[in-house]
């Protein structure tokens, strides 16, 4: 059987979940050909876990330019997801880069116009739009016999993370380090699908507190408000300090309202459309009559490596990847408009300044403070 050559990029949290999920066999068609690391002690442990017959380096330009690769998988901090996949792109390999596509979507539409211009697979870790509730969920609203979307209203605040996962990385949870928090770490999964789903909304007002619920200096709470281009609104909330922490998607179409919380996806199904009801109705108290039914879901939730087995069944056969590479600046186009809405105080418009965005978090990183990290490694199974 032929198999896609990988180079693991960043052996941290994700990284090294990666390598493991390969190691167990989980994806039949890869098989780590190099790794890479700029900590002695990750190393380390990649040369443990790999054996001597598979190199690793400090830097991911030396792998990539190792020619032992036909493919990497980029999973470092944010802000070199561009650099790095950018670099493997023009040296005519594949990319699988880690979430988000990078910290400011105009560093973004650099990576996207590289993945443009080659003729390489691109492919972002959206492992989310492998649950077969959420597919089902994309298929009922894009499908049109729901009607129009109305509203959408999203609570995940089950991202609940300690001070003690904050302090792993000196990167982490910094502006210059990682450029975010829960918008930019743990949210662009639910981001992506929001838009995945609904659309990218017209404009954004956001309220973000940052260091609310631990000593950190970026944003671990946020409440926003959305408009859409047809009329719909949403809210959106999260936050790594509720415990125990809460996820419900709820989606008010004109034919009636699907609920998706506790792996359960309920549709209460209006007998009628509610615009038309609201229309001719004769009485000022009367309501469309409906059904309540459970959403039947069928399919496997192959998570990280359904993604990693569609990237290298696209390189081997050409069939479809569970997410485009180009698609990441959309999720991350919502979450730079939070920020920024924050940032100003007022509700922001679609597309934004890209200009105004970098120079607001430009300068936030020159006040950036330094930290020393414990050069942690958490088993990150069922986080996610």
């Amino acid at each position: 059987m032929e198999k896609i050559k990988l180079g693991i990029i960043g052996v941290g949290n994700m990284g090294t979940c990666h390598i493991e999920t390969i190691l167990e066999g989980k994806t039949p068609e890869i098989e780590i050909a190099a790794a890479a690391d700029r900590r002695e002690s990750r190393r380390e442990w990649a040369r443990s876990a790999l054996g001597a017959d598979v190199p690793v380096f400090e830097e991911g330009e030396s792998l990539i330019e190792s020619g032992l690769c036909n493919a990497v998988l980029v999973a470092v901090p944010h802000y070199q997801h561009p650099e790095l996949s950018i670099s493997a792109l023009r040296h005519g390999l594949h990319v699988l880069c880690e979430k988000p596509a990078g910290v400011y979507t105009r560093q973004v539409r650099e990576m996207n116009s590289a993945a443009e211009a080659s003729d390489r697979v691109f492919a972002i870790m959206f492992n989310q739009r492998t649950n077969p509730a959420y597919r089902k969920i994309h298929e009922m609203v894009q499908g049109g016999a729901l009607g129009k979307l109305k509203r959408v209203n999203w609570i995940v605040t089950d991202w609940y993370r300690t001070q003690s996962y904050y302090d792993s990385g000196s990167w982490r949870a910094t502006w210059k380090g990682e450029g975010g928090g829960v918008l930019l770490n743990q949210c662009p999964h639910n981001l992506d699908l929001l838009q995945w789903i609904c659309g990218l909304p017209c404009k954004v007002q956001a309220f973000c507190h940052e260091g609310k619920w631990h000593d950190i200096e970026v944003e671990d709470d946020v409440t926003a408000y959305l408009e859409f281009p047809e009329g719909a609104t949403g809210v959106f909330v999260t936050s790594t300090g509720d415990a125990p922490g809460t996820n419900r998607l709820e989606l008010t179409l004109e034919y009636g309202k699907l609920v998706y919380e506790e792996d359960r996806l309920t549709l209460h199904r209006l007998a009628e459309n509610e615009r038309d009801f609201c229309k001719t109705a004769k009485g000022g108290f009367d309501k469309p009559q409906y059904t309540v039914e459970t959403v039947d879901i069928y399919g496997e939730y192959p998570q990280h490596a359904g993604v990693m087995n569609a990237f290298a069944a696209c390189i081997l056969h050409g069939t479809p990847l569970v997410a485009q590479g180009t698609e990441g600046i959309r999720g991350l186009t919502l979450s730079n408009a939070m920020h920024l809405s924050s940032w100003l105080g007022r509700a922001v418009a679609l597309p934004f300044d890209e200009d105004l965005f970098l120079s607001e978090l430009e300068k936030r990183c020159a006040s950036s403070q330094e930290k020393q990290a414990r050069d942690v490694v958490f088993d990150t199974k069922g986080t996610y």
